[in-house]
C-alpha cells in the first residue's frame, strides 16, 4: 500500500519543509506507492532510521538489535522495508542531512536483514580467522616500496576514472569504467604469472567489480584484502549522460590501491599470503557489490586476515593527515595502522573518528567476521562537500594527489607487513 505523507507535514511552514526536501524527495513519500517499484530490506542506523521516522511515521522498522562497535559504543540498527526504486536518493539524503555516505545496508530479502541484525548482535568485529601477529618487521622491504610511490599517477588515474560521464552501476558509463580499470590493471601485471585480474559480475545489476590477486607463496590460503569503491553517484536519478564525476568518492581511492599495485608489481614483491586489491561495484546504493564479495568468502570460509577500505583519499580538508574510524572497525587492526604511520611515516599525524553504519565498504566485510579498517582523508564533518554532485572534480583538491599518496604510503606497509608476516597468532 502507499505510504501516506503525514498531516503535520501537510500543515508545515514552508521552511520547515526546506529543511526536510532531501528526505522527502529520496522517498517520495506523498507520492509513490511501494508497488511500482522492487520492494527492498535496508539496515540503517539510529540517526538515518530517526531521519526517517521523523519525516515517515508509517514506515516502521521490522526487527533492531544493539550493535556493540568496537570502541566500546553501541548502536541501535533497525530493518526496514523500502521502495528500491527510491535507494539511490536516499543515499543523497542520508548525505545532505546527516553527512555521510550511504549511511545503510542493502539485503536482498527479510531473512537476510534478520542475519545482519543477527551478525550484529553476536560479535560484529569477532574475526573469522585468528589474528596476525601485526609486527612490523619488514623495514627492509617496506622502505624502499614507499620512495617509489607517485603522486603524478594517482592524478593520472583519478583523472582517468572522473572522465568518464559517471560510474554509476546500472550505467553505461559505469559498466565500461570497470572494464577500463581490470584492462589498466591487467597491463600493470603483465608477464606476472603469479597475478591474475578478473571482473566479478553482480545479481541485479551490470556494473562489475574488479578483483587483482597477488598469489602468495607458503600461506597463500591466507588472505589481505585492500578495496575501494568504483562507482559514483550524484542526487537525483542518474542517466547514461548525468554527470557524477566522482573524483574523490571514489576514484580517489582506486588510483591510490591502483598505485599500490604498479609499485609492488614493479618490485617483484612476492608475499607469503595471498594479496588481493579490490575496486567494487555499487558501494553507492548499500554497499552491495562488497557484500556480495565479502559473504561469498565467509560461506567458501575463505581465510581473510585483514581487510583496508579506501574510501576518499585526495581532499585533505582536517590539520591532520589520517584519521581512522572506530566504529564497525577492528579494534586491534587499527592499532596496526597507527603504529605502521609511526614507523613508516613519521612526518604524518593521526587521528581517531567515527562515521556511523553503512558508511562504506569496510562495513560489510565487519559484517561478514573479518577484521576491516577505514583509514580516511579527514575528521568527519571536515570531509568533501562537493561529493555527490557534479562538482567532485580534481579542482576540488588543487589538481594535485599528494594527500593521496599519503593513503598509498600506508596501503603498501600494511600490504607488505601483512603479506610477508609469519604465521598467525594460534599458528595457523
Amino acid at each position: 500500500m502507499p505510504l501516506a505523507c503525514p498531516p503535520a507535514l501537510r500543515r508545515a511552514p514552508r521552511a520547515a519543509l526546506r529543511h526536510c526536501r532531501p528526505l522527502l524527495a529520496a522517498l517520495a513519500l506523498c507520492a509513490t506507492p511501494l508497488a511500482q517499484a522492487a520492494p527492498a530490506w535496508i539496515t540503517v542506523g539510529e540517526r538515518a532510521y530517526a531521519l526517517l521516522q521523523q519525516q515517515a511515521p508509517a514506515l516502521r522498522s521490522q526487527a533492531s538489535t544493539a550493535a556493540r562497535l568496537s570502541d566500546g559504543a553501541r548502536e541501535t540498527v533497525h530493518l526496514v522495508q523500502v521502495d528500491d526504486g527510491q535507494l539511490e536518493a536516499l543515499s543523497q539524503a542520508v548525505h545532505e542531512s546527516l553527512r555521510r555516505c550511504g549511511g545503510y545496508r542493502w539485503h536482498a530479502s527479510r531473512a537476510d536483514g534478520l542475519l545482519a541484525l543477527q551478525a550484529l548482535r553476536s560479535a560484529p568485529t569477532a574475526p573469522a580467522v585468528a589474528a596476525p601477529s601485526y609486527a612490523i618487521d619488514n623495514a627492509d622491504l617496506v622502505q624502499p616500496l614507499l620512495n617509489q610511490v607517485q603522486d603524478s599517477r594517482i592524478l593520472a588515474t583519478i583523472q582517468t576514472l572522473s572522465d568518464f560521464q559517471n560510474r554509476y552501476y546500472t550505467s553505461n558509463p559505469g559498466v565500461q569504467a570497470s572494464d577500463q580499470l581490470a584492462a589498466l590493471w591487467s597491463s600493470l601485471a603483465a608477464g606476472r604469472s603469479n597475478v591474475s585480474v578478473r571482473q566479478v559480475s553482480h545479481r541485479g545489476w551490470p556494473q562489475k567489480s574488479v578483483v587483482l590477486t597477488l598469489q602468495g607463496s607458503s600461506q597463500a590460503k591466507q588472505k589481505v584484502v585492500l578495496g575501494a569503491h568504483l562507482d559514483s553517484i550524484v542526487s537525483g536519478k542518474v542517466t547514461d549522460s548525468t554527470r557524477a564525476p566522482g573524483a574523490d568518492d571514489d576514484a580517489s581511492g582506486v588510483a591510490s590501491l591502483t598505485e599500490v599495485i604498479r609499485v609492488l608489481l614493479d618490485s617483484g614483491y612476492q608475499p607469503r599470503r595471498t594479496i588481493e586489491f579490490m575496486a567494487y561495484a555499487a558501494e553507492e546504493v548499500g554497499l552491495r557489490g562488497s557484500q556480495a564479495i565479502a559473504q561469498q568468502y565467509k560461506r567458501q570460509r575463505q581465510q581473510v586476515v585483514g581487510v583496508l577500505q579506501l574510501d576518499m583519499t585526495a581532499f585533505q580538508g582536517s590539520a591532520g593527515d589520517l584519521y581512522l574510524f572506530t566504529d564497525y572497525t577492528n579494534a586491534a587492526q587499527n592499532t596496526f595502522l597507527a603504529n605502521l604511520a609511526a614507523a613508516y611515516l613519521p612526518e604524518l599525524t593521526v587521528g581517531y573518528d567515527r562515521c556511523g553504519y553503512g558508511c562504506s565498504d569496510h562495513a560489510s566485510w565487519t559484517a561478514a567476521g573479518f577484521a576491516a579498517s577505514f583509514p580516511f582523508e579527514a575528521a568527519f564533518a571536515d570531509d568533501n562537500k562537493a561529493i555527490h554532485t557534479a562538482n567532485d572534480t580534481t579542482a576540488t583538491f588543487g589538481n594535485q594527489a599528494l594527500h593521496a599518496a599519503k593513503f598509498s604510503r600506508l596501503a603498501l606497509a600494511y600490504a607488505v607487513e601483512l603479506g610477508t608476516d609469519g604465521p598467525t597468532l594460534n599458528g595457523r
